[in-house]
């Protein structure tokens, strides 16, 4: 724990660093649940009853979602709120915005979405209630949101003189420039139907419809190998922002470098040839 207090004096911590920091911290968890069912790993937000992040919870966080890199057949990790709660989450902690904790704060919580990254699984959100600053945050980055019709999202940070660093790299990515600008200037809420039009979200269910709606999604994705799974979401992430020529360079080199190495593709292309299931080896 020494170094998690040292944390507000260094310049960077790199993602292996990290990495090694966060494997060993021993659960059980306080603030979320955590367990992997059938090849998806959930997280569930546990902390009433709106499910505002704290410094110790995105540790926890980022910790479950470190656990599943020795995981390989895992399809995909599901964000959803727990039972009890109202909210998917009502964005981090105001009081840890301080100038003496905002440091520790930032670098804990950018390190969720660094470590999805690393571990490069499909995310699926599932979406009741507020999803508001950091909890919107954390959807915008997931690559399947399911929203029930209730539910709220919004960037409400510049109605406290900050911004939401991610959502300005994120937001403009998903729902356009001009209106990601909007959301983060005006700090205003929208409907989980203007989400959908946005491309915020992809499919808006009704409230007691939403557990229903996210196990159709991963009843798709656990009949898929999880290695092609991962390397289509890390192609789609490293390609991000360059040229054409550069993007496809990039895709290419993970296609041929790293999938084909595998033994899926292999199996997946013999199985289509002799007209049979593929038994999937996920590696």
């Amino acid at each position: 724990m020494r170094e998690f207090e040292s944390l507000r004096s260094q310049a960077r911590m790199t993602k292996s660093r990290w990495l090694c920091i966060m494997r060993t911290m021993a659960g059980p968890y306080k603030d979320i649940q955590f367990a992997v069912t059938d090849r998806v790993a959930r997280v569930s937000f546990a902390r009433a009853p709106l499910n505002v992040f704290n410094i110790a919870m995105m540790k926890e966080i980022a910790h479950a979602v470190n656990r599943v890199a020795s995981m390989p057949d895992v399809c995909a990790i599901v964000f959803a709120a727990a039972s009890g709660t109202r909210a998917f989450s009502a964005g981090v902690s105001i009081e840890e915005h301080r100038p003496e904790t905002v440091f520790q704060m930032l670098d804990t919580f950018h390190s969720i979405f660094r470590t999805l990254n690393i571990v490069s699984k499909p995310v699926i959100a599932l979406v009741h209630g507020a999803a508001l600053g950091g909890g919107c945050e954390l959807a915008a980055f997931a690559d399947i949101v399911v929203a029930g019709q209730s539910a709220r999202f919004g960037q409400p940070e510049i109605k406290i003189g900050t911004f939401p660093p991610v959502a300005a790299v994120v937001l403009p990515r998903v729902i356009g420039d001009k209106k990601a600008r909007e959301l983060i200037l005006t700090g205003e809420l929208m409907s989980a139907a203007t989400a959908n039009r946005l491309g915020l979200v992809n499919y808006v269910v009704e409230d007691d419809k939403l557990e229903a709606k996210g196990e159709e999604i991963l009843n798709a994705l656990r009949q898929l190998s999880a290695t092609a799974l991962e390397m289509a979401r890390r192609a789609i992430v490293e390609s991000a922002g360059l040229n054409f020529d550069q993007a496809l360079k990039k895709s290419e080199d993970i296609y041929l470098n790293k999938l084909m190495s595998r033994k899926d593709p292999v199996e997946g292309i013999e199985a289509f040839i002799a007209k049979r299931p593929p038994k999937w080896h996920h590696k």
